[in-house]
């Protein structure tokens, strides 16, 4: 079965300074010809938007739904609880205060990330979400390719050769550090 034009994911997250980290698992989406509608919603600035927003992707017929929120990151687990769609949950460490202060713009969690990462891993039973670790969008990607790949087999080929590519770059660099030894092999590649 051929993969459809229209998208099959929705990327949301709760801030524009998510998009830092969210662009990545559409990167990942976009490397294997998956569309994808990607908005930003607030789960407490807007949250009859993202009520709407659970309806508008049952209604589209997304299949998954990615989400990326810091701080209390209610976002993956609100709409989870709105839909019956598949949600996997990015917690991100970096949020926006909306701070006037240019230098102040984007601010760091307290907690590293763990304040998000702890919030939505322990949404109550009956309304789960799949959770990547911190900063992890682009797994988040990966995740909803494995999914669709259930139901697209020309999915299931692309992620094989992905596999493939991985495995054969570890050979590589694992002949390229024999060859010019671990301190010369640092220096060229981390420089």
């Amino acid at each position: 079965m051929m993969i459809p034009k229209k998208p099959l994911v929705g990327i949301i997250m709760g801030s524009s300074s998510d998009s830092k980290v969210m662009h990545s698992a559409a990167k990942i989406l976009d490397d294997f010809g998956i569309a994808h509608e990607d908005q930003i919603i607030s789960a407490h600035r807007t949250p009859t938007r993202l009520e709407e927003y659970a309806k508008h992707a049952e209604k589209n017929g997304f299949k998954i739904i990615i989400a990326g929120a810091g701080g209390s990151a209610h976002l993956p687990g609100m709409v989870a609880s709105h839909t019956i769609i598949p949600v996997v949950a990015v917690p991100i460490m970096v949020y926006n205060d909306k701070s006037e202060k240019k230098q102040e713009r984007f601010k760091f969690s307290a907690f590293g990330g763990m304040d998000s990462l702890l919030s939505i891993v322990e949404m109550p039973n009956g309304s789960p979400v799949a959770t990547v670790g911190i900063n992890k969008a682009a797994n988040a990607g990966l995740y909803a390719v494995k999914i669709l790949a259930n139901e697209f087999t020309e999915l299931q080929k692309k992620l094989k050769m992905f596999k493939q590519k991985q495995h054969q770059s570890v050979l590589d660099e694992s002949d390229e550090m024999k060859k010019t030894g671990l301190v010369k092999f640092v220096q060229k590649k981390f420089k």
